[in-house]
């Protein structure tokens, strides 16, 4: 949806993630069967934009004219329009094991590389027609930070990044359209938090090496050159993993501006909090280890010191030590609840001032809900079904941006 808010316009959607599909065929029937349901919900009388999830194997089969073409019509037909894309998990993301293999491949490999490339590309075809309408696309914070990169992987990266930064200014030479890819902070990643990918855009790509190349690329002088990289990479970031973190969106906020860095896509996102651990709300938390997604734990002591689990069951494995400590687990919730029982809530005030900064002030063109997890969520959190769920979600997050 296209809103009008005190700061300028947004662009607000959910992301597709939410809807199984691998395949294009898949993908293409999951958005037919939900889409239009969704749309009647929250934007019968306006065009509602969509944040488009595609596989590596979707995205190369869409490279093709006829499905293409499919798409744009079934767009035009159903008065939707994409602006956004999801470019972080590369493979299958549900009914599986996915886990730890959703950052792979990492930015070190080609194939993230090619898969990045094609999702610009189709960007740049799918974005409207319209002054001032960017795109974005978010992807992986470089990679799975466990898996132990040799002492040159950050450089491999940055000149990955680089070579795609080259393409997408390529791109808007030639068809006009913007395109940004946005790096999203996670836990347990090189990128965790939004001050480690500040760090990394200014120590890696904003520096006179990388941008030498940048420049040997595209031909660019260098005042131009730094404007076109920040023009085309940023931060996105997503409240759910940096509620996971402890991080203050405020003040995460301000630093991504006092860096003169973007953020080209804001997730809204909601996390589990447990402010004091017990015996009672870790029975409660196992129902959310569904054994596909990656649920990682931040634990605060009292002192303020951070310790960090990898996975929800290695936390419960530790309660004993954890007792009474504040947690925070990485398992996105519906954005529209605070509270599943007395001890266990949301970060959904962690959302609640994001989405005031962005009343304040444009901090991003583009709005994503994200609650990917829906179908594995215990079944009294899907009781509404999926499509009534997301427009829930859309309902509530519109209402705070026009208060």
């Amino acid at each position: 949806m296209k809103l009008a808010t005190p700061a300028g316009t947004v662009h607000l959607t959910y992301c597709t993630n939410i809807h199984r599909g691998e395949s294009w065929e898949e993908t293409f029937a999951a958005l037919v069967r939900a889409v239009p349901s969704i749309k009647t919900k929250v934007s019968a009388q306006a065009a509602m934009g969509l944040g488009l999830r595609l596989s590596a194997a979707a995205a190369r089969a869409l490279l093709d004219p006829e499905p293409l073409q499919q798409l744009r019509a079934w767009l035009t037909a159903n008065d939707l329009y994409v602006f956004t894309l999801n470019g972080f998990p590369y493979g299958a993301f549900h009914g599986t094991r996915v886990k730890e293999r959703v950052y792979e491949p990492d930015w070190r490999a080609a194939e993230r590389v090619a898969y990045t490339r094609a999702l610009a590309e189709l960007l740049a075809t799918l974005l409207p027609d319209e002054p001032g309408v960017s795109g974005s696309i978010s992807t992986v914070p470089l990679g799975f930070r466990p898996r132990r990169f040799e002492p040159t992987a950050l450089e491999q990266m940055a000149a990955n990044l680089i070579e795609i930064l080259a393409e997408l200014i390529a791109l808007e030479r030639k068809t006009g359209k913007t395109v940004a890819l946005a790096l999203e902070p996670e836990p347990m990643c090189a990128l965790e938090t939004t001050a480690e990918a500040v760090s990394f855009l200014e120590e890696y790509l904003l520096v006179r090496p990388a941008l030498a190349r940048l420049a040997e690329r595209t031909g660019l002088a260098p005042a131009a050159t730094e404007a076109a990289l920040r023009r085309h990479i940023g931060i996105c970031f997503d409240v759910c993993h940096a509620a996971v973190e402890f991080e203050d969106p405020q003040e995460s906020l301000d630093l991504i501006a006092r860096h003169g860095l973007s953020v080209p896509k804001i997730q809204l996102s909601a996390a589990l909090r447990v402010p004091a651990v017990d015996l009672q709300t870790a029975a409660m938390l196992s129902r959310f280890d569904d054994g596909v997604y990656l649920h990682q734990v931040v634990e605060r002591a009292a002192d303020g010191t951070l310790r960090r689990f990898l996975d929800l069951p290695e936390a419960l494995a530790a309660l004993d030590s954890a007792r009474g400590r504040e947690w925070r687990i990485h398992c996105h919730v519906p954005i529209f609840a605070s509270q599943f029982a007395s001890n266990l809530l949301a970060t959904q005030p962690e959302l609640e001032a994001v989405l005031a900064c962005a009343r304040a002030r444009l901090v991003s063109p583009h709005l994503e809900v994200e609650t990917y997890t829906f179908e594995v969520l215990p079944e009294e959190l899907r009781a509404d079904g999926l499509e009534t769920a997301v427009a829930r979600e859309l309902l509530w997050a519109r209402s705070r941006l026009l208060a």
